[in-house]
């Protein structure tokens, strides 16, 4: 049981910082983006590369958030012209030009067998007790990026950030450079995602593109929307909640012996959908809900 919580825990880690990701692009800048798996998938296969190249580990980890961060400024400079539901569509094709690209190039990612194998900073040293440890790294790792946004949400970034979601033109006219704060938080959210990327190759040890669907960035939309789109506590707080909501409904499944384990699985899919369906009805605000537009981070 204490390996199966450890295991739940991390993984609520690596959504945890997905979820701040899309606070930071959504919740703050105002930019929808569907294409959080892409960067994902991009930061997992990164570091896995890089670390199979004969790179260090924490090399692996900094150079897949860079090239996540790198990708997604520049998918901000070429859909920034697009809003709303036009901007989620273009990165939710995104994302799934990344994966088709992970299954067909296998000369670089393996396809379908994907990449096995890759391994985990300092396991020889722990031993038994490694799942904890890694759990702690990733949740140490959770805790830095948030205070770090908090302190950057907090700056006159932030503010001139949510004063571009609010009213570009007003923004405009005020003299900010609506672009390059979008760029800006368009990246640190697609750098968040490649970290958790990258976290997740090196829990798992491996990784194939159908460990990137495109379902996880449900999961990750409900966390940011229930915890409260705008707030970074509200982010890793419903990333817990997700994981709470996925794992708790497969014991609730498994205990009802009429269901196989293809309606296990999806009684899991429906308790996302229900639960986001929910949130948006009862709670659209979420758990920490917004009292300041413009100042402070909430």
């Amino acid at each position: 049981m204490i390996t199966y919580l450890t295991f739940v825990s991390t993984l609520a880690g690596i959504y945890a910082l997905l979820a701040l990701g899309l606070v930071t692009s959504w919740g703050q800048g105002g930019m929808t983006n569907l294409g959080l798996v892409g960067f994902y998938g991009l930061g997992a296969y990164a570091s896995a590369l890089l670390v199979g190249g004969g790179m260090p580990i924490p090399f692996g980890w900094l150079g897949a958030t860079a090239l996540a961060a790198a990708i997604g400024a520049g998918v901000c400079l070429i859909t920034r012209t697009l809003r709303g539901d036009y901007l989620a569509i273009v990165t939710l094709g995104f994302a799934e030009v990344v994966r088709l690209f992970e299954l067909n190039e296998t000369w670089l990612t393996g396809g379908s067998n994907g990449i096995s194998g890759i391994p985990a900073p300092l396991k020889s040293y722990f031993g038994a007790a490694y799942p904890i440890v890694y759990m702690v790294l990733t949740w140490s790792l959770v805790l830095v990026a948030a205070l770090a946004l908090s302190r950057l949400l907090k700056s006159p970034f932030g503010r001139a950030l949510r004063a571009v979601r609010e009213d570009e033109q007003v923004a405009a006219v005020a003299g900010k450079s609506v672009l390059v704060l979008k760029v800006q938080a368009f990246a640190i959210g697609a750098g968040l995602s490649g970290l958790a990327g990258a976290l997740y190759a090196h829990f798992t040890s491996f990784i194939a593109p159908d460990s990137f669907v495109v379902q996880m960035t449900i999961y990750i939309f409900l966390a940011a929307a229930g915890g409260g789109v705008t707030r970074v506590p509200g982010a890793i707080l419903g990333a817990i909640a997700v994981m709470v909501l996925l794992e708790g409904s497969r014991f609730v499944a498994a205990a009802i012996p009429a269901f196989d384990a293809v309606q296990v699985a999806s009684l899991r899919e429906l308790s996302i959908a229900v639960g986001l369906i929910v949130v948006i009805q009862v709670r659209p605000e979420g758990l920490f809900r917004s009292r300041n537009q413009l100042s402070g981070t909430r």
